[in-house]
């Protein structure tokens, strides 16, 4: 006889753990929103696949976060930072080198593939860099130092012409893999002409579920009992035989990396970098999605990214037929504007009312 859940429904039984995890209705709804998913280029326009691409660039970034602060308990206020090295980055090791608004641009010209996977890299090398400092900080202490982070990269951005292109940016080399180009070359499936952003949009989706992927298993997995111990009790888990300083300069530069990729994948979908970009407000708004979706949660960091990223862009594509929001530049709210106030009131709404966040808290030994 099958031992009982749970949730009161039969376990499976050794022969049949895919038919019963087939029929569980929240399987159901991951292939149904995966297919959805997959269909979605065929049927949105240009400015709903750059907001969908914008929303699961930000969901990767707030992963890594969220493993950071939301499962170790440390504060970082320089995520942009490690954003920004993803970015320029992968603009560096791409690009050509030129000449451009009076700027002699430096580039290494390799391979786009390889120099994402090389700007992913920078960028967990970065955080290695100030992972020690990581290992020995906790709370608003690290917050502070993370924050002198997005400082030192505004300067460098804005100044080292020669690598970013000063204030205007640069432009970005559109990814290739295996001779195909993700640029505006036209692409015909089943009558649909594909340009960047539909290409894009299936390698941002496979970015995206293995990321969630892998956080899910390092949350699942002893690290992530490891560090929920650390976040929950510092001094406890170091006597239980927890290398406390390991595991937090070790999860730093994991959530760098992922910060990276986003970074990465950002530059590809802006086509171009701006040094502005990357400022404190970034970094904010990466702390406001992982509030708001729910701390220590991967679908949390999803969900708190897809609002917060796609919030602006709504309320700017009808801003003609939302009452107190104007188009910006012609007086009123700016439609970044009310999105900030709106999320800044959610980030409130979630604290007081759903400390959870969007989505529900999770039950020792549930699957995140």
């Amino acid at each position: 006889m099958s031992e009982a859940t749970t949730d009161g429904a039969a376990a499976p039984g050794p022969g049949r753990p895919l038919t019963a995890s087939l029929r569980r209705p929240r399987t159901h709804l991951r292939l149904a929103g995966a297919l959805l998913l997959l269909a979605l280029p065929f049927y949105l326009d240009r400015f709903w696949l750059q907001a969908g691409l914008f929303a699961m660039a930000a969901a990767i970034g707030a992963i890594g976060l969220n493993l950071l602060t939301g499962s170790t308990g440390q504060l970082s206020m320089g995520h942009a930072f490690f954003l920004a090295v993803g970015a320029y980055g992968y603009c560096v090791l791409a690009g050509e080198s030129s000449t451009q608004n009076g700027h002699a641009l430096s580039g290494l010209g390799l391979p786009t593939w390889l120099a994402a996977v090389l700007a992913v890299l920078l960028a967990g090398a970065a955080g290695g860099l100030f992972s020690p400092i990581a290992g020995r900080l906790r709370g608003a202490y690290l917050g502070i130092a993370t924050l002198a982070l997005i400082f030192i990269g505004q300067h460098v951005l804005f100044n080292a012409g020669s690598l970013t292109g000063g204030f205007n940016g640069r432009p970005v080399p559109p990814f290739s893999l295996f001779g195909f180009t993700f640029d505006d070359t036209e692409t015909v499936v089943a009558a649909v002409p594909f340009h960047s952003f539909e290409k894009l949009w299936y390698a941002a989706l496979l970015a995206l579920a293995v990321s969630a992927y892998f956080a899910r298993g390092v949350l699942r997995g002893r690290p992530g009992r490891a560090l929920n111990a650390i976040r929950d009790h510092r001094i406890a888990a170091g006597v239980t035989g927890v290398p406390v300083a390991r595991y937090r300069a070790g999860v730093f530069v994991l959530s760098s990396m992922y910060a990276g990729l986003a970074g990465v994948l950002l530059a590809l979908v802006f086509q171009r970098t701006v040094p502005e970009y990357f400022g404190m407000v970034l970094s904010l708004e990466y702390l406001a999605m992982i509030v708001i979706g729910g701390l220590g949660s991967v679908a949390g960091a999803v969900v708190g990214a897809a609002f917060v990223s796609l919030l602006p862009q709504v309320l700017t594509h009808y801003s003609d037929s939302l009452p107190l929001v104007s188009a910006p530049g012609t007086g009123g709210v700016a439609p970044g504007e009310a999105s900030r106030y709106l999320y800044g009131a959610a980030v409130v709404a979630v604290v007081l009312f759903l400390p959870g966040g969007l989505t529900r808290p999770k039950k020792p030994g549930e699957n995140r």
